[in-house]
């Protein structure tokens, strides 16, 4: 139960995070660069400060900090070239190969259960998010996919981490600034950044990645690559519907059917047989 709780809520940290994200980037309140330096930033503040009574920030490496940077950082700029639904269709596609691919490559043979359950949440996701969409550009469709491919391994270096989870997110994301720092310097000079915008950015560092990300590498040991790449499907749904409840939103027939096939794929994948 604890594990199921540590996944629902990191889960609703990384929609939180899509809606922080597209209000800051998408309502030009932020500049890229800066928005993944403050992210960053805040969250390395805020996890240090957590950790303190678990011995501090260690257990990370720099290769997970790296994948942390280009995952932030790749997600940012993307938004100033896709849609969100587009974004999330390719992020997510991305991190379901990377982890899936991983996993297959290491020995682990997923079912035919998960299969179909993978194609079926994949489905109803392109079911919600496609539609009424513009062709991607190439710029974003690459910077989109560089960040499900970086998420996707700082996933998995999650899984094989044996240090406690807290001091080990404070860590990597203590080491993934000066990244964004070498990022943010050069661009400073066309930097854009309003008061809500920072805010949001702070946010988005602070509670949904630092806090969530770590309730994610909590989680992670428990659970095969497969699922843990599956679950996370789950979250352009839960966006979504927050988007629902927070702007008034309409839910459409289209939600509701791409809604069950998320739902069904998903529990499909992960439930054991009855």
């Amino acid at each position: 139960m604890r594990v199921v709780l540590a996944i629902a809520a990191a889960l609703v940290a990384f929609a939180a995070n899509s809606l922080l994200c597209r209000a800051a980037l998408g309502g030009a309140r932020a500049d890229a660069a800066s928005f993944t330096f403050l992210r960053l930033a805040s969250g390395a503040a805020v996890l240090l400060l957590l950790s303190r009574g678990a011995g501090g920030a260690r257990g990370g490496s720099w290769p997970s900090a790296a994948a942390l940077f280009v995952y932030a950082a790749a997600f940012s700029f993307a938004y100033f070239f896709l849609s969100a639904g587009v974004g999330a269709l390719l992020l997510f596609g991305a991190v379901q190969v990377t982890m899936i691919g991983w996993g297959i490559a290491r020995g682990s043979r997923p079912g035919a259960r998960v299969w179909l359950g993978s194609l079926l949440a994949t489905g109803g996701l392109a079911w919600l998010t496609l539609p009424g969409a513009r062709a991607p550009s190439l710029a974003g469709s690459t910077l989109m996919l560089a960040a499900g491919v970086s998420w996707g391994v700082y996933s998995l270096r999650g899984r094989s981490s044996a240090a406690p989870p807290l001091p080990t997110t404070a860590d990597n994301f203590v080491r993934s600034v000066p990244f964004a720092l070498a990022l943010f310097v050069p661009l400073a000079w066309n930097a854009h950044l309003t008061l809500r915008g920072a805010t949001l950015a702070l946010i988005s560092g602070a509670i949904a990645s630092g806090v969530g990300y770590s309730l994610w590498y909590g989680a992670l040991p428990s659970l095969k690559p497969a699922t843990a790449a599956i679950v996370q499907l789950l979250v352009p749904l839960i966006a979504a519907s927050a988007a629902v409840v927070l702007f008034s939103e309409t839910v459409s027939a289209r939600f509701a059917v791409a809604a069950a096939a998320i739902l069904g794929g998903v529990a499909l994948a992960i439930l054991p047989r009855a």
